[in-house]
């Protein structure tokens, strides 16, 4: 037998003198289907006051890029983060993992170990991800970046900062909430809003995609650029830059 046929009663031979008490055409003795995936478990975090293996360097920075899970997700504004973070994987030759109720990848900048993170929980419940991979990894606020469309600022804009208000945006919201402070770094990218005349809530707006006006490749090569510099030289040069 082969993957998606069925085997019934019908199938088999009939024996002389033997009556069924179910309809033969409808009783399913076996059917043969996909092996099922195996599911790679969540890594148990460390026990309090647990060190690192011997030899193996800690997680400097972890960049998480913020967006939906689903194909009816790509190239939306709202996520943009995801974009951003696949970009960087992309540059340094990355691969992504499950890990954290998301995708886990790890690259090199300047010397340093970073995370790339895409919470695959929904925008609202991205809390969940990030806080599993913070304690795992035992990363204050500073060492955690959250890279996230902003429609208060104007579409290509980028502003990098540390804590802040949450600005309405759920993803913060739920990050915040599970970190316990809201004192985590920011890359903002700027989506704007809709145009006079735009009869669509914000709402809908960043779940809509760029346009080719947008030039949401250029945005995305220039964020991932400004996620490099921070790394590499500290947030207030990320800021003179991008800024």
């Amino acid at each position: 037998m082969a993957i998606g046929d069925t085997l019934r009663l019908a199938d088999l031979a009939s024996i002389d003198g033997v009556s069924y008490l179910d309809d033969p055409e409808e009783t399913v003795l076996a059917s043969v289907g996909l092996p099922a995936r195996e599911i790679e478990p969540e890594p148990e975090e460390p026990a309090e006051g647990e060190e690192l293996p011997e030899g193996e360097v800690p997680l400097e920075l972890l960049v998480v890029g913020l967006g939906n899970p689903g194909r009816e997700y790509v190239g939306n504004r709202h996520n943009v983060g995801w974009m951003i973070v696949e970009e960087l994987a992309r540059r340094h030759g990355a691969s992504w993992k499950s890990k954290f109720s998301g995708q886990l990848a790890e690259i090199r900048l300047d010397g340093h170990r970073v995370g790339l993170l895409k919470p695959e929980t929904f925008m609202n419940e991205s809390g969940r991800s990030v806080g599993a991979a913070a304690r795992f990894f035992k990363l204050e606020p500073d060492a955690i970046l959250v890279v996230h469309d902003e429609i208060d600022l104007e579409p290509g804009r980028l502003q990098a900062r540390s804590g802040g208000g949450l600005a309405g945006h759920n993803g913060l919201r739920s990050i915040a909430a599970h970190l316990k402070t809201s004192d985590f770094l920011r890359l903002r990218v700027g989506v704007g809003r809709p145009g006079r005349g735009d009869p669509r809530r914000p709402a809908d707006y960043v779940l809509s995609n760029f346009t080719a006006e947008e030039d949401a490749d250029t945005l995305v090569a220039r964020a991932a650029d400004a996620v490099e510099k921070l790394d590499a030289e500290g947030l207030q040069r990320a800021q003179t830059e991008f800024n």
